[in-house]
């Protein structure tokens, strides 16, 4: 088996957080920010800005649930394993286990996603959020149209159920992983050893299950507790920073910025040159972006 890959100068431990274990990495002095990955990928896609946030923070970078080498709890029927209100949790139980009662959290594609139910769920909790490339799922589903039912087809193909797609993609993982990644990212390069690593902690046993519970989940349970939320007037406490990239879906389908003010009071942001993967695309933009907001 390929070892794992690692962040130079990061310390790894596993944080157990209600019987889930949490891939954790940790460098830094100063105020603490959590950096959440997407999908398909696991948190080495910070590799190039992670480093340049610890001279003045805390830095935890962490794999979700379900991903790297994170536990992948087998899901439930109704959802609630992959739910976003459950992987919230994990990622809070792990900033309290590091002695983190309050910290910033930035979050990129399905890690944005966490990132913004933790944010409601915990809000004594956050202190900033940063979202990237991505508007709020209650958003993309309620304007659902051609354009981005082909763009992101996978978001309905992961969510169909009953095995499916389980099945078709367990016949080569590999194969899906690198076309999700092309697909979304057509000018994105990435080192075949961290490619390799996506490739290994993806294809891991109950890998390709746990991400597609990820995004039924996404489709049911998390629609659900947006509702609630709408419906009670909820929203975002904290100061929000939104990045995406100019070339990517997120940029020509939206308005970014406009839809978030729907969602948060006090929002911010701009578009990178790239296109989805914006810590990958553009590390040094994206870094100088993230030390303007966290301060």
């Amino acid at each position: 088996m390929t070892a794992p890959l690692r962040l130079q100068g990061f310390e790894y431990r596993q944080v157990d957080v209600d019987g889930v274990r949490i891939n954790t990495a940790v460098a830094g002095e100063g105020p603490p920010v959590l950096l959440l990955h997407g999908y398909p990928e696991n948190h080495l896609m910070w590799r190039g800005v992670a480093p340049g946030l610890t001279d003045t923070h805390t830095v935890v970078v962490t794999d979700l649930r379900g991903y790297g080498d994170s536990d992948k709890p087998a899901p439930a029927a109704d959802g609630a394993t992959y739910a976003k209100r459950a992987m919230a949790a994990d990622q809070v139980g792990v900033m309290r286990e590091l002695g983190h009662d309050t910290f910033a959290v930035v979050g990129h594609d399905r890690g944005a996603r966490v990132a913004h139910r933790l944010a409601l769920d915990h809000a004594e909790a956050v202190t900033r959020l940063a979202v990237l490339d991505i508007v709020p799922t209650r958003h993309v589903f309620g304007h659902a149209d051609r354009a981005m039912a082909t763009a992101y087809f996978h978001w309905f193909f992961l969510a169909t159920g009953d095995g499916i797609p389980e099945h078709l993609i367990a016949g080569d993982p590999e194969f899906w992983l690198r076309a999700m990644m092309s697909r979304l990212g057509p000018d994105l390069t990435v080192d075949p050893e961290v490619l390799d690593d996506y490739v290994r902690t993806f294809a891991a046993p109950g890998g390709v299950e746990a991400t597609c519970s990820d995004y039924h989940a996404g489709a049911t349970a998390d629609l659900e507790h947006d509702d609630a939320d709408a419906d009670a007037g909820r929203q975002v406490a904290c100061p929000t920073l939104v990045l995406w990239g100019e070339r990517g879906f997120v940029g020509r389908a939206y308005d970014p910025l406009d839809v978030w003010r729907q969602y948060a009071p006090d929002v911010r942001g701009h578009a990178l040159p790239c296109g989805h993967f914006l810590p990958e695309e553009q590390p040094a933009a994206t870094l100088a972006a993230l030390r303007g907001f966290v301060g």
